[in-house]
């Protein structure tokens, strides 16, 4: 999962946007897991309290599942009939065809400011920006207290540490000693949380520049440490990573199945609900803290189409207020895309706020996966299918990360990216 942003006033729009009639359409993805919390209801009480200020201008909001609403999108898009603002996972493809209003082009130079900067260097095609964040998550490792206590161990800060605790926790009957999601869910989280925190610099699936490096020495090495001193000595418990999907994990270590998860904000409510004792700590590194933590960001976009980017810059301005971003980080458990509403959060002692903190705390040095490569998706995919055999009886680690490296590569030429 994905999501979080922030903005400020439209470049020259301001004052025109109440001037005529305009509809804005704004499609959302919903963050909600009922009724009771859709997005739906966030979105329509933004709009209503736009429309009083602003009575020129109508903001109609349609909100879909994570399931269906990149799809949706793509179909309107497809039709020739592109709303004018979409919050979804994916801007890239949308950005190279020609069909959104750089985020220069819409939003105030004090807006633009207020973003976490690696979040907007990701929003960036072509050293360009077009995405612009709208919420962010990071990784953390998640740990049982009551299983580690049973097993009289502490959280691990090193691999060394980390298999050894899970050694301990097998000992004690933990049916997940660490939980290694590498199904086909969401195994390209795992994966990239896994090779940040490699050795000799992990690099993640990009070098410095955006060149595809999956099947680098230090990755290889990381995937070939995972099978032999986790999954080989059945530190992972019953069910083969390959075919363990995150939902399942996150659902195990609810139940008090797992020693240790790397989990995102919403396990904390997940655990909680259950009565789980639960402590976190960052993902350990090979010999240290790890270079990074993995973070996630999902994106809001502007559409030309309609020709609307005055008052498309404007309503983004609103939304992007240290308030709205804040009421719609704390009502989902996201992290705030801003600045403003970082500092904000920090600085609060509340026990809703304090709970995200240690996410906060990555947030600052975490790396995202290389949204800006209209590639990315055709990666993405490749490493959801095919990862867990790198780690399965008889893989090969190296000869994975190759395959998946030459996917990489073509990938990357036929986008001319």
């Amino acid at each position: 999962m994905v999501s979080a942003l922030g903005l400020t006033a439209a470049l020259g729009g301001c004052g025109s946007s109440g001037s005529s009639d305009v509809t804005l359409r704004l499609v959302a993805a919903d963050y909600g897991d009922s009724a009771a919390n859709s997005s739906k209801k966030y979105w329509d009480g933004l709009a209503e309290q736009y429309e009083k200020k602003h009575p020129g201008v109508r903001v109609e909001v349609s909100v879909y599942s994570w399931n269906d609403v990149d799809r949706k999108v793509k179909e309107m898009v497809d039709a020739g009939h592109a709303p004018d603002l979409a919050q979804i996972g994916a801007y890239a493809d949308y950005a190279a065809a020609g069909k959104l209003y750089p985020a220069s082009d819409l939003l105030s130079i004090r807006t633009q400011a207020d973003f976490l900067s690696q979040l907007s260097d990701a929003g960036q095609w072509k050293h360009t920006q077009y995405g612009i964040p709208f919420a962010a998550s990071t990784r953390v490792l998640f740990y049982n207290k009551t299983l580690f206590a049973k097993a009289g161990i502490t959280p691990p800060t090193t691999w060394d540490e980390l298999a050894s605790d899970a050694e301990a926790l097998k000992g004690k009957g933990v049916k997940y000693p660490y939980a290694l999601p590498l199904g086909s869910e969401e195994a390209q989280a795992e994966t990239m949380q896994w090779l940040l925190s490699g050795g000799n610099g992990g690099s993640g699936y990009t070098d410095d520049v955006g060149t595809y490096t999956i099947d680098s020495a230090a990755n290889v090495e990381t995937f070939t440490w995972l099978k032999d001193e986790l999954v080989g000595k059945g530190l992972t418990g019953p069910v083969a990573p390959g075919k363990l999907n995150r939902a399942a994990a996150f659902s195990a270590f609810a139940d008090g199945q797992v020693g240790m998860v790397n989990g995102h904000p919403t396990l904390i409510q997940q655990a909680e609900k259950k009565g789980v004792k639960f402590g976190m700590v960052p993902m350990p590194g090979r010999t240290g803290k790890s270079r990074a933590s993995m973070g996630v960001a999902d994106w809001m976009m502007g559409f030309k189409q309609n020709g609307h980017a005055d008052q498309i810059g404007d309503f983004l301005d609103f939304a992007y207020s240290t308030k709205n971003v804040l009421d719609f980080s704390r009502t989902y458990g996201l992290l705030p895309v801003t600045g403003s509403a970082s500092n904000a959060m920090s600085a609060s002692d509340t026990a809703a706020d304090q709970a995200l903190h240690p996410f906060l705390d990555q947030l600052p040095t975490s790396e995202l996966y290389p949204v800006g490569k209209t590639s990315w998706a055709a990666v993405s995919a490749a490493v959801k299918q095919n990862i867990g055999q790198a780690v399965a009886p008889g893989g090969s680690p190296s000869g994975v990360l190759t395959r998946l490296q030459a996917t990489a590569t073509a990938a990357d030429s036929s986008n001319a990216n």
